[in-house]
């Protein structure tokens, strides 16, 4: 089963969401979480800093990721990781490919016209809004 991951990357005030504009298929033009592909007999949270290293320039001194839940799309033989955190100071943003965006939080992240996801980046949200006392 291929693996991949998302983060959800709240600014330390918890009003906004790191995204990125995608620049490829799929959901091209949508904005969406940053994440990547997980390395064959790579550990999860490792490829997950890892990802978000290279495509935002965020470390692991900035932020303390947690694993909130996973998709499993059984027809397509892929899992999908979803990772959140909260950081801990203000960044200076890399951008590796996409352009990187703070969305305000209260966006409604559901409007699949301009979100990835078919709604999940809301469903992501809502459950890390629910968590967040435990989270952060």
């Amino acid at each position: 089963m291929k693996k991949f991951n998302v983060i959800l990357v709240f600014n330390k005030e918890e009003n906004k969401i790191l995204m990125c504009k995608r620049e490829k298929e799929p959901y091209k033009g949508k904005f969406n979480l940053v994440g990547g592909k997980v390395e064959q007999n790579e550990e999860e949270l490792q490829a997950a800093y890892r990802e978000l290293k290279e495509e935002t320039g965020i470390t692991n001194n900035d932020i303390t990721l947690s694993h909130i839940m996973n998709f499993q799309y059984k027809m397509s033989d892929m899992e999908l990781e979803v990772y959140t955190g909260k950081l801990n100071n203000d960044v200076t943003l890399i951008e590796e490919v996409n352009k990187l965006y703070w969305i305000d939080k209260n966006e409604n992240f559901f409007n699949v016209d301009k979100f990835a996801g078919e709604g999940n980046i809301g469903h992501m949200l809502q459950q890390a809004e629910i968590y967040k006392d435990k989270l952060f």
